[in-house]
């Protein structure tokens, strides 16, 4: 039996028997749906080539139909609070981009390192998208670790620059103990490493990236990265032309019907001072 072909893919594991297994029906029936594709693009990415001939691209992709494949009850899942410290873009922006993601995922940081920074350019400082991230530590203790260092970075506003350095090429095989966490801390420019050593241990870290993970098996990922673009999955480092086309599909019709998750006639949400890339 061959072995895949190195493509873009989700890196997918078990919950593990500390992490509880979320039931993905928390959010609507429409997330039934969602939680088949998560598990299904998550299988076709990964198992061998007899079994996974032909092009992922059908069920991770978007169809010309801009309305297939979206679903409500995940595009209100967009927080688009003006101070989310984990978030990038305007409050206002009429897409919303989720990223569900670990730190310990080669996946994850291929997307962080080939695809996102094209899309910040092109779409986040034009105004047209926001990225909001979710922890979603699945691979173990330091998994989990370098989600409460992310947030303890973003509590001093150095959220993204630490995102950079944990996804910079070889990072992760240096592994994120607490001597390397502190190391990236100061390469992101933390000003205060005492105040992130304290954060990054304290309860409302561990809350934070729990409420994220809440989030992510509610809705039935399992795999990372996996992405919610206004209410539409897209699951693993898939092409840019995918996130391009989703992203562009998604503005089209806000432009019509109004920003996610909002009344197309109310009023529009306030802009995030981190509405610029950083």
């Amino acid at each position: 039996m061959s072995m895949p072909k190195p493509s873009p893919k989700p890196s997918s594991r078990k919950p593990s028997p500390r992490t509880p297994s979320r039931k993905p029906l928390i959010y609507g029936a429409g997330v039934v749906v969602a939680a088949a594709l998560f598990g299904y693009v998550s299988y076709r990415a990964t198992a061998p080539e007899s079994a996974a001939s032909g092009s992922s691209s059908v069920v991770a992709g978007v169809t010309a139909d801009p309305d297939e494949g979206v679903y409500p009850e995940l595009a209100a899942l967009a927080r688009r609070d003006a101070g989310d410290k984990l978030a990038l873009g305007r409050a206002d922006a009429p897409v919303v981009l989720i990223e569900y993601a670990d730190f310990k995922c080669g996946y994850c940081g291929k997307f962080a390192r080939d695809t996102e920074p094209a899309l910040v350019k092109e779409y986040v400082d034009t105004g047209t998208l926001r990225i909001e991230w979710r922890n979603f530590p699945i691979f173990g203790a330091e998994s989990e670790a370098a989600a409460r260092a992310s947030w303890a970075a973003g509590q001093q506003d150095r959220f993204w620059e630490f995102h950079r350095a944990a996804y910079a090429e070889g990072a992760k095989e240096k592994g994120f103990g607490k001597a390397r966490l502190k190391a990236l801390a100061r390469q992101a420019g933390v000003p205060d490493l005492d105040r992130f050593v304290r954060d990054t241990d304290g309860t409302a870290a561990a809350a934070a990236v729990s409420k994220d993970q809440e989030q992510g098996y509610g809705i039935g990922a399992t795999s990372t990265p996996s992405f919610l673009v206004n209410g539409r999955p897209i699951a693993g480092a898939q092409p840019a032309e995918t996130f391009t086309r989703a992203i562009e599909q998604a503005a089209a019709t806000a432009k019509n019907l109004g920003h996610a998750g909002q009344d197309p006639k109310g009023p529009a949400a306030p802009a995030s001072p981190e509405g610029s890339a950083k």
